[in-house]
């Protein structure tokens, strides 16, 4: 096993930067299902071209690259500590290239381990198998989509969709729901693992392991495979769209499990995947660690997404240099799509909660605050950004409000929207929120010109405050100083959408 470790370094690589052909076909059908010209249709088209940078470039797809989590299969007599070590190795290598973020964060401490290692960093579950070779898989799920994960206790109340009983209807109850109560902050459209039974911890494991499907196979289970089949179509009736945008294409696949389960539970557990759905697998030979086959790749390189290698400008875009004045703020109205000069500040939890009880390092008067946590690496005595896109903000809601009116902030960019509070500070001070694509890493990071410096870097690489100076960065406003908010219509016209399946189909 002389070749294991760079055998799953290079798996490594390959599933943060290349998506596999069956998650490729799947983004192209939502983009032929889209309408033209519409936010959703922008938001595909600049998924696509990301999706071709990183694969050029071998850059990380999405700077949140997730907890890497690896599924292996062992013959009889396989040394699972020297694997289990090996992995390791390789993880802290694929993060010192930039391939990985730094994602392991101590949860009393709140200090970043700077390699991804650490108790329960990275997952590693390991089963025996009857062949001779070792087959291993691995899933980069990040904290956005993570964060969407949803369990149901069944007979459970939901709203509109009524009483949701232990029966098939009362599962495909739980599904539409936990679809719509992802909206866009998990990067949709999406795709969903769902587990049937099991108790809490295995039913949420089953529902991570259906992540591991093709997006294309059929559910031997003939009763799954019909409610596989109706999640794909009436989800994608519920308007959510790309990026919670509205439109045509909420998810991608949908994969159902299922457990047997104690006579007193019963667990629906659905795991919610973003579009960037970076999952690899490759077959190794247990005596050399070379790789013999991959499990998610053609033999032929994956073409090109899109003809395209910048989005396609209208004329209409709005061109600003920061620092925002509060005029040009509130011209800005729901829909205009921005294009950014000038220099922003990354701030993401460790931040907003910091700028609450204490000083910038900076003025902030008229700024840009954008919610990002990059991938960073050092070249000498100067920092440059690998991966940037943006992260959720609804994490932010307790702070931002607050941080808008002290520091006079005028712009925040991130995905997915924020809540009632902050849409009414941007009203009351004249700022805005604009969204940027979900997991458009590679995309963003080629309009940041420069990085000018950091602040708080003891709070970690993701969590530090970097000053960056962009050129032409678009973004989409979402909430304007105006009250208005296309997340709060999108959710107000899905949830009429969901009630309208409330009644029996099976």
């Amino acid at each position: 096993m002389e070749n294991f470790k760079k055998s799953i370094l290079e798996l490594i690589i390959e599933t943060s930067t290349n998506l596999p052909p069956d998650v490729r076909k799947a983004i192209a059908k939502a983009q032929e299902m889209e309408d033209k010209g519409t936010q959703a249709a922008l938001a595909l088209q600049t998924i696509a071209i990301n999706v071709d940078m990183a694969a050029d470039e071998s850059g990380a797809i999405c700077q949140d690259t997730g907890m890497p989590t690896f599924e292996i299969k062992t013959p009889a007599g396989a040394n699972q500590l020297l694997m289990k070590e090996q992995i390791k190795e390789a993880i802290a290598e694929a993060t010192k290239l930039g391939k990985l973020r730094p994602n392991s964060v101590d949860s009393l401490t709140g200090k970043n381990s700077g390699n991804n290692l650490g108790p329960g960093t990275p997952v590693i579950h390991f089963d025996q198998w009857e062949s001779n070779d070792v087959e291993i898989r691995l899933i980069l799920k990040g904290g956005g989509c993570e964060n969407k994960n949803i369990q149901y206790s069944v007979p459970a109340d939901l709203g509109d969709l009524g009483r949701a009983d232990r029966n098939l209807e009362g599962i495909r109850k739980c599904i539409m729901h936990a679809v719509y109560q992802a909206q866009g902050q998990g990067c949709s459209a999406g795709a969903i693992g769902v587990c049937i039974g099991g108790d809490r911890a295995s039913s949420y494991l089953h529902a991570k392991a259906q992540l591991f499907r093709k997006l294309d196979d059929v559910n031997p289970i003939p009763e799954l495979q019909k409610l596989e089949e109706y999640v794909m179509e009436h989800a994608n009736m519920l308007g959510i769209g790309a990026m919670g945008f509205g439109g045509k294409a909420t998810l991608i696949g949908c994969k159902i499990g299922v457990l047997n389960r104690l006579p007193a539970s019963f667990f629906v557990s659905v795991a919610y995947n973003c579009w960037a759905f970076r999952r690899q697998g490759v077959i190794i030979d247990s005596k050399t660690g070379d790789i013999k086959n991959w499990i998610y790749r053609d033999k032929e390189p994956s073409k090109h997404m899109s003809e395209e290698s910048e989005i396609k400008l209208t004329g209409n875009e709005v061109v600003l240099t920061t620092p925002f004045t509060e005029e040009q703020v509130r011209a800005l109205k729901v829909g205009d799509v921005v294009l950014i000069n000038g220099k922003m500040h990354t701030g993401r939890d460790a931040l907003h909660h910091y700028l609450l009880h204490n000083d910038s390092p900076v003025d902030l008067n008229g700024a840009v605050i954008y919610h990002c946590g990059p991938v960073c690496l050092k070249e000498g005595d100067k920092w440059f950004m690998g991966a940037a896109g943006p992260t959720t903000s609804i994490r932010e809601e307790p702070f931002q409000a607050d941080v808008i009116k002290k520091f006079g902030i005028r712009g925040i960019i991130g995905k997915g929207g924020m809540g009632a509070k902050t849409l009414a500070a941007l009203k009351e001070q004249g700022a805005v929120y604009l969204n940027a694509i979900g997991g458009a890493a590679q995309f963003y990071s080629k309009c940041i010109k420069e990085v000018e410096g950091v602040d708080f870097l003891e709070f970690g690489i993701p969590e530090a405050m970097w000053h960056i100076r962009v050129e032409g960065f678009p973004a989409i406003v979402t909430m304007d100083a105006h009250g208005n908010s296309l997340h709060a219509d999108v959710e107000k016209s899905s949830k009429e959408e969901l009630a309208k399946h409330k009644e029996p189909v099976f």
